[in-house]
């Protein structure tokens, strides 16, 4: 799959990252039989005693094999699948910095892509961004002037973002917030880096089960530079690295830390990618040296297999 080009100047001016987003879509769209994205088109209701002559479609067979009795699942309508997209804006999500594609700009060029393939198939779609607090949370909607929105705000939000203020992150509080602000049955996207959880892994899915209690399907797509910040693969030579969320200084040799720092990032991540496996939760990696349009056609063909 050949990665799209990127050129950060595609944001100068309103409107265009939603013709990016079209673009993207038609480019990948094709690769799909089916729609990897399915609405809660029914939900389960009750039991009722099947009558001879009806359909056996909706039969419960597993039900008949404990009690020997013939019953049938009763389902209510619902409405199209909503989709609540969330990027993390914090300081570490532009890293790396000055590059033309950051954690932040792959998150926001894969979100408008989603934008614009719930569209598609007229779905509703909100966003939320935010650090250490909420910065922008619209409810979920379909109509054209709402799509149109939620690009201008994506757009907005990166131009007028000054490097000068050191915005930390509080991913675990803003989960718990979004579960109580979305009270509608969901579908969860989450950008971010994860940095700052790895001594919180309990109370990230403490907070992650809150959104699962109230029947969300989450998708985390955890953005990294894999190269830099994963493997840490540096020149042998002295560093000072900056913590880019407080500004914290710190001066490093690589070849002096880079065992014992994989093996502590590595030991995270697996640890983050089994409890998601245990919660039936989708996580996936997304590698900003990869593209997201390789990463995202990747797991939208995954995902249509599975359905």
């Amino acid at each position: 799959m050949q990665e799209q080009s990127i050129d950060k100047a595609l944001l100068a001016d309103f409107g265009n990252l939603e013709l990016l987003a079209k673009q993207v879509v038609e480019g990948f769209i094709t690769g799909l039989h089916k729609s990897p994205f399915h609405g809660f088109s029914v939900e389960f209701a009750e039991h009722r005693i099947y009558n001879p002559g009806e359909s056996t479609r909706h039969i419960d067979w597993k039900l008949y094999g404990r009690t020997d009795k013939l019953f049938t699942k009763k389902y209510e309508e619902e409405t199209n699948l909503r989709c609540q997209l969330l990027i993390d804006c914090s300081s570490s999500m532009f890293f790396p910095k000055d590059a033309k594609l950051t954690k932040l700009i792959f998150s926001m060029y894969a979100a408008a892509s989603l934008i614009e393939l719930l569209r598609r198939q007229r779905d509703a779609v909100g966003l939320t961004i935010f650090s250490d607090q909420i910065h922008i949370n619209s409810k979920a909607k379909s109509s054209p002037a709402h799509h149109r929105f939620l690009y201008s705000e994506m757009e907005k939000w990166y131009r007028n973002y000054d490097e000068k203020l050191k915005m930390t992150t509080n991913t675990i509080s803003i989960l718990h917030d979004i579960a109580e602000l979305t009270h509608k049955r969901s579908l969860i996207v989450l950008f971010t880096d994860l940095l700052g959880n790895s001594d919180s892994v309990d109370e990230l899915f403490q907070a992650l089960n809150h959104l699962k209690h109230n029947k969300h399907e989450i998708v985390i797509f955890h953005v990294t530079d894999s190269k830099m910040e994963l493997d840490l693969k540096l020149d042998n030579r002295p560093y000072q690295l900056i913590d880019m969320e407080t500004g914290e200084k710190i001066k490093v040799q690589p070849t002096e830390i880079r065992e014992k720092y994989v093996e502590g990032i590595r030991k995270y991540m697996n640890e983050v990618k089994l409890r998601c496996a245990d919660y039936r939760i989708d996580f996936v990696e997304a590698d900003i040296n990869e593209g997201y349009h390789p990463v995202l056609i990747q797991y939208l063909l995954k995902r249509e297999k599975m359905y």
